[in-house]
């Protein structure tokens, strides 16, 4: 942990005017605590947890962001989790509303703040993540010292803040850790997933506010612009602008020069104002159309891509969940698993035979197919499965990956904490390490690990002793482990412990129960959004066709970014990913005007566009 004295010092060098090497968010930040509220950096202060009745106030007056937000968090914490991060929704006032976070930890997060509750606002806390966001209005990461409280100097956080459809900021998303590797370019993955968080969190919220209303989609680059753009502009039949994400307004002041002017400036202007559109073209950027038809233009020069959603009139929701079929031969995690295909459900019945032993299980199949979900389904059904610990060995850079796993102890090199480390082998004890992609872990650490598995023991890095632990192994891959025995690139003694209990997850374009798995996937998403999906006769016909490469990850990103883009309950053919609707052929006008049985004013109702829309789009695809 960085010094006390020298941090202290360091804050009245700064006070004084002289130069820092810090980031100027950071410097700021620590002069407004010092000029304009007055704190002292020698005086630690303790977290403030705000009383129940308060924080009910504040979630009460929160209600709706937390709601929308869920889903865009979920994703993020799914991300983090198994790197000790707690994630913390702020409001507008720096008091956390929703968390996320391991209760085993609960102890540790309440003492530094770390929590549901607590105030983060910058007056009160000095600099801090969600303080500096607050008033910077910008993502910052604050790292250890970078905190002006000598109590907070242990933490790391990175916050992005949250604006609403007029620009207002009324939220920070945060994720911190109580300990973290010293240097500040370790948090930088964070900074990047909370900034892509906070902007998913406005997209949502834009969207819930804009029914009736087109959503334009905008982005520099054109992958990914209807499933995850980078912003967003709501404009009603008239052509006028109601509401923008905050990155929107950023990108059309970067990208067209609005200087002087706010985002709450913008609603209630033509769109035309800002590009060369107005009401009568914007089914010009409709998806289906090829990425060149999708270019924004304002003073006749390209700015950005584009993706028009038609308005939408929603019927009332309703939830609809899958409810698998009894098993009484099958726990239920591998029962769900299991789905209606003979071999899912052979595999399922001898993973359930090895989850009662202490086998090493490895896992193979190509991307996609759900080797972690079977990895979990196993871990769920042992008879006490204790913690759950998933490594990718492939993420983990090879310089990182012997600490990560082993830990290491105290000052074993340069840089480590002063307390040691636990590695993630250690931390899994009692329960489950799952190493995936373990084709990628290195020759060093494979003898290491061999030793593991053969001594039931570990030894940190820089360690004299050895630590019983009691781990059940899963590893997986979708590399041929094999080959990569004969060529040298992976221990032979190692490959033969792990495979005895193998098991080979099948493609998605060899299992049988391809409609009933979408169903139960489409159900899904309707629980988590409050909706009921029903793909069209057409929509299901292109979705049994398509050859799946990324199989079963690629089946649920295609149903989410569909049910995303559809007019619920159905989903039409045009709502899925181009890549799909594409694949039957070079035009994929011409193969939805096919489906449609060349009705024309039939494909113009699915589409959202009238009859001569149609007709001149046709007319330019087959003069290309």
């Amino acid at each position: 942990m960085p010094s006390i004295n020298a941090h202290l010092e360091e804050i009245e060098s700064v006070a004084a005017g002289r130069p820092s090497t810090r980031e100027p968010l950071v410097v700021n930040s620590w002069l407004r605590c010092l000029n304009d509220y007055r704190l002292d950096p020698g005086r630690r202060g303790n977290a403030y947890i705000v009383p129940g009745s308060e924080l009910r106030e504040h979630q009460q007056q929160a209600e709706e962001l937390i709601r929308i937000s869920r889903s865009a968090l979920d994703h993020l914490y799914e991300q983090v989790a198994g790197h000790n991060y707690v994630l913390l929704l702020s409001d507008a006032r720096g008091v956390s509303v929703a968390h996320y976070r391991n209760p085993k930890l609960d102890p540790a997060l309440r003492e530094a703040g770390l929590y549901l509750g607590a105030d983060w606002s910058e007056d009160r806390s000095g600099t801090c993540a969600v303080g500096a966001a607050l008033v910077s209005r910008q993502p910052i990461t604050v790292h250890q010292d970078d905190h002006f409280d000598s109590a907070h100097i242990g933490l790391t956080c990175s916050a992005a803040p949250v604006f609403d459809t007029r620009g207002e900021l009324v939220a920070v998303v945060d994720i911190s850790q109580l300990r973290s590797a010293v240097p500040r370019s370790s948090q930088q993955l964070a900074r990047h997933l909370v900034i892509a968080t906070a902007r998913r969190v406005e997209l949502a919220n834009l969207m819930s506010q804009a029914e009736g209303h087109w959503l334009l989609r905008l982005s520099r680059s054109p992958d990914f612009i209807d499933s995850d753009p980078e912003a967003a502009i709501a404009v009603d039949g008239d052509g006028t602008i109601r509401g923008m994400t905050h990155a929107a307004f950023t990108a059309l002041s970067r990208r067209i020069g609005l200087t002087g002017h706010s985002s709450a400036a913008l609603v209630g202007q033509p769109i035309g104002t800002l590009f060369d559109l107005d009401a009568d073209t914007l089914d010009q950027y409709l998806r289906g159309q090829s990425v060149r038809d999708r270019i924004l233009y304002a003073n006749g020069q390209p700015r950005l891509f584009a993706s028009a959603e038609p308005p939408a009139t929603r019927p009332p929701r309703t939830i609809r969940a899958a409810v698998p079929e009894p098993r009484p031969d099958l726990p239920d995690s591998l029962a769900r698993l299991a789905g209606a295909d003979e071999t899912m459900t052979r595999l399922a019945r001898r993973a359930a035979r090895f989850a009662q032993r202490d086998l090493p299980v490895l896992i193979r199949g190509e991307t996609g197919t759900g080797k972690e979900v079977m990895a979990r389904a196993v871990h769920a059904a042992r008879p006490d499965p204790g913690p759950f610990v998933a490594v990718n060995c492939a993420a983990i850079p090879e310089h990182l990956i012997e600490s990560e796993l082993f830990g290491y102890a105290p000052n074993a090199f340069t840089g480590a904490a002063k307390g040691g480390k636990r590695g993630l082998i250690e931390a899994a004890n009692g329960g489950t390490l799952f190493l995936d992609e373990i084709g990628d872990m290195p020759l060093a650490l494979q003898s290491r690990l061999l030793r593991v598995l053969a001594e039931r023991c570990v030894t940190p890095v820089g360690a004299l002793e050895s630590r019983p632990v009691a781990i059940h192994l899963i590893s997986a891959t979708h590399a041929p482990l094999a080959r990569r025995v004969a060529t040298g690139e992976f221990r032979e003694d190692l490959y033969y412990r792990l495979a005895a209990a193998s098991l080979k997850l099948p493609p998605l374009r060899e299992r049988t129960d391809f409609d009933t798995l979408t169903e139960a996937i489409l159900a899904e998403i309707g629980a988590e959004h409050g909706e009921c999906y029903r793909l069209t006769a057409a929509a299901r016909r292109r979705l049994a066709v398509h050859n799946w490469p990324g199989n079963v990850r690629e089946l649920r990103n295609a149903l989410a970014v569909a049910a995303a883009l559809c007019d619920p309950p159905s989903i039409e053919i045009g709502d899925l990913p181009d890549e799909i609707v594409n694949a039957a052929g070079p035009h994929g006008l011409e193969a939805q005007l096919a489906d449609c049985g060349g009705n024309v004013s039939e494909l113009a109702r699915r589409l959202g566009v009238d009859r001569t829309t149609v007709h001149r789009r046709l007319k330019r695809l087959r003069t290309r």
